[in-house]
């Protein structure tokens, strides 16, 4: 395992709410656009039309953006969430879930994420999201 995958599991325990933690968001791979995500199979995650609930896949899609944004500037900024704008265009049926998030922009203040989130067993995408973020510190 790399050292920034290491620090990318190390943030996901230490940043983020107990219940954001218990999803088991997994960090694949980071390189200069993005990062690469798995969330794994989890059947607390599926509500009672036998799909992946959105608070889920919208959740997953923000912590990606950060932990992301983190990997690509080398260290954890402490940021907030000023936009997040999540398109369900299919059904996810349970199973583990393959994110992409790609940094659209990442300034001193603000930074931009583009996710596209997609069944382990599907070619097609089901969820996307964009989102904005401002940085609390420099």
């Amino acid at each position: 395992m790399t050292d920034t995958l290491k620090q990318a599991k190390a943030n996901l325990t230490r940043f983020f709410a107990p219940w954001i933690v218990d999803l088991g968001l997994e960090a694949v791979a980071f390189d200069a656009a993005g990062g690469d995500f798995v969330l794994p199979e989890n059947p607390r995650l599926v509500h009672g039309g036998g799909v992946i609930c959105g608070q889920a896949t919208a959740s997953a899609a923000d912590t990606a953006s950060v932990v992301t944004l983190a990997a690509l500037n080398g260290r954890f900024r402490m940021c907030t969430t000023v936009d997040l704008t999540t398109h369900f265009i299919r059904p996810l049926k349970p199973g583990p879930l393959d994110i992409r998030v790609e940094v659209l922009s990442n300034g001193r203040r603000m930074a931009y994420t583009r996710v596209e989130m997609k069944a382990r067993s599907e070619t097609k995408v089901a969820v996307t999201a964009t989102s904005a973020f401002a940085y609390l510190e420099d």
